[in-house]
């Protein structure tokens, strides 16, 4: 196998808790998660201003899923949220818990720098529809919820 097979072929576990668990943002995007499970992570806070994106916070938890990708399809989906959305987000690894009980180590893009600004409600109710489809905590639905602007600026 050359190293460019490896690079497209190759599957690595990724945690996602922004747009990019919704299969339909995805799917724009021509790209599908493979073995996609619910997932939280420990001792981390989600803000969405005006991008979905993780910081430290000791005793809160972030919800979200595990899936499989490419590292030419993660490639291409970090590109698309720096052109397309204007975050640059960079890869850390974190171990995620499953509903299982288990950890799961994974990949997991943050944003060490972004611009501050309002979410748009599309961007949000994204969010919301992938923690609605994959059943998160009712809890946590509602933390995400207060981000959703009661409408759009502009």
């Amino acid at each position: 196998m050359s190293d460019s097979d490896f690079v497209s072929n190759h599957r690595v576990r990724t945690f996602f808790y922004g747009s990019y668990m919704n299969p339909d943002v995805l799917r724009q995007i021509d790209i599908t998660l493979d073995q996609v499970e619910v997932a939280w992570l420990p001792n981390f806070d989600i803000t969405i201003r005006p991008l979905a994106n993780l910081v430290r916070s000791h005793g809160d938890a972030v919800y979200g899923i595990v899936g499989r990708l490419s590292h030419a399809d993660l490639r291409r989906l970090y590109q698309h949220a720096r052109d397309e959305l204007g975050g640059v987000y960079l890869p850390e690894a974190v171990v995620a818990q499953t509903t299982d009980g288990g950890g799961v180590p994974a990949l997991c893009y943050i944003a060490p720098l972004l611009k501050e600004g309002q979410p748009s409600r599309a961007y949000v109710t994204h969010i919301l529809d992938a923690a609605h489809r994959y059943k998160f905590p009712a809890w946590y639905v509602a933390q995400i919820e207060r981000f959703r602007p009661r409408r759009d600026a502009g």
